[in-house]
């Protein structure tokens, strides 16, 4: 008897054995028992098993049956095949029991909003084990521009989680491909749906999926994360909504925040930077390999549409513990998200196009960065996670080293500040528009 197991044009065969042990770095089959049934025919109790790196997705199953005189083939149906966090081989295992209850068992959620001083918490359902949710998420991955392109090297690909979460951080919103949801930040939301009466997550993709994949309309931030949020709890990833408040969006990649005002106090609008009240985003658990060692456990992914990842509006993920150090060049995303929480915001007084003064604040930015607490539903501060005091100090001395002409702020009106790190950061990161 020999499984075969097709994912789309990738195929592998699987020979059934009477003895042995599950292989941990390939398909293995296994003849369990044979199961009495007196009354019809002969029964096999059969084990097969997939190796931690086997890609996810919908696989098709067949039997092949080859007797002396006569091969038959019996089609035994589709497996949904999605990632482990209970494995200790799989690329995304946590290993404390009420974490992984938490963050891929809970079907509920709370997101935070307002700010640190007057802050609120609605509740949310991330309904991913929901009727027909799974089949959405999976289509999801098939919509993919990846997917489209080079289908192989798409389902290849998916056995990493990495790649996983950039696919689905740019799936959730439309701003490039089919995505799930439409962005709205202008007040008006005629021919859709008020970002703020949503409250889960299956209405929006089933809305998605039973309109032929066009974009839903609304979403601000925090429905882009609850609903990336239920898309990678759905396919095994631990995954946590995340709330920056007082969040900073640096568009020319300085990692400063630059506010200038005239001598009346009336803001300018010479920058297209700008600090939100509050942002979300999600943290998924998985390893990082291909940034040494160090790296593994939360990653920042972000589904807002804010700014290009490598010509795609999507974020991450990028490993929380290299925004903590800084590790600017740390593949995905880092220094956008490191300034999000950690920028310095310059305060620049300008009269007949000459500087008076300014100064900089360097504890506005990321204020309190905020979870849900593991079986509660009370507020987790997780803001020394992404930074400390001593770190932030540490860093600005470091900033303004790389950054010794920041001080003098020679201006004109087309390039205001350019630096080597504006440099560095430009090559990571595309500028797109500001909401």
């Amino acid at each position: 008897m020999i499984f075969q197991i097709v994912l789309g044009p990738l195929s592998v065969e699987v020979p059934v054995s009477t003895f042995g042990q599950p292989s941990l770095t390939q398909w293995s089959a296994f003849l369990e028992r044979r199961v009495p049934n007196p009354t019809g025919p002969r029964a096999l109790s059969v084990s097969l098993t997939s190796p931690a790196s086997a890609s996810i997705g919908v696989y098709t199953l067949q039997l092949r049956v080859e007797a002396r005189l006569s091969v038959k083939t019996h089609s035994l149906g589709q497996i949904t095949l999605l990632c482990n966090p209970w494995c200790q081989t799989d690329s995304v295992f946590l290993q404390a029991e009420d974490l992984r209850n938490e963050y891929v068992r809970s079907d509920f959620g709370l997101l935070f909003k307002g700010s640190p001083g007057n802050m609120v918490s609605r509740p949310w359902s991330f309904d991913q084990f929901e009727k027909g949710i799974l089949d959405i998420c999976m289509k999801l991955l098939q919509l993919s521009p990846q997917y489209q392109a080079d289908m192989r090297t798409d389902l290849k690909n998916r056995s990493d989680p990495v790649y996983i979460g950039r696919v689905i951080s740019a799936m959730v919103n439309s701003n490039d491909d089919k995505g799930v949801l439409m962005g709205n930040w202008s007040g008006d939301y005629s021919g859709g749906i008020n970002p703020s009466q949503w409250s889960g997550s299956a209405d929006i993709l089933r809305k998605w999926s039973e309109t032929q994949f066009r974009p839903v309309k609304y979403g601000q931030c925090w429905v882009f994360a609850a609903v990336m949020c239920t898309v990678m709890r759905a396919l095994g990833i631990p995954t946590r909504v995340i709330t920056n408040f007082n969040s900073a969006h640096d568009t020319d990649g300085n990692m400063v925040i630059e506010e200038y005002y005239n001598e009346m106090g009336k803001k300018l609008s010479m920058s297209s930077d700008s600090i939100w009240n509050f942002h979300v985003w999600v943290e998924s658990w998985m390893k990082r390999p291909d940034l040494g060692q160090g790296y593994d456990g939360w990653q920042v992914l972000d589904a807002t549409p804010q700014e290009r990842s490598a010509g795609i509006f999507r974020c991450g993920p990028a490993a929380v513990k290299a925004i903590y150090q800084k590790k600017v060049e740390a593949q995905y995303d880092v220094p956008f998200v490191y300034a999000e929480v950690n920028a310095d915001v310059r305060t620049i007084i300008i009269k007949d196009k000459k500087i008076l003064s300014t100064s900089t604040d360097t504890k506005r930015v990321g204020a309190l960065i905020a979870t849900k607490r593991p079986g509660s539903t009370l507020m987790q501060d997780v803001t020394s996670e992404y930074k400390t005091e001593k770190g932030k100090r540490t860093s600005e001395k470091k900033i303004e080293r790389e950054k010794h002409t920041v001080k003098v702020l020679l201006v004109s009106f087309k390039n205001l500040i350019l630096s080597d790190l504006d440099k560095l950061a430009s090559r990571t990161r595309d500028p797109g528009k500001s909401f």
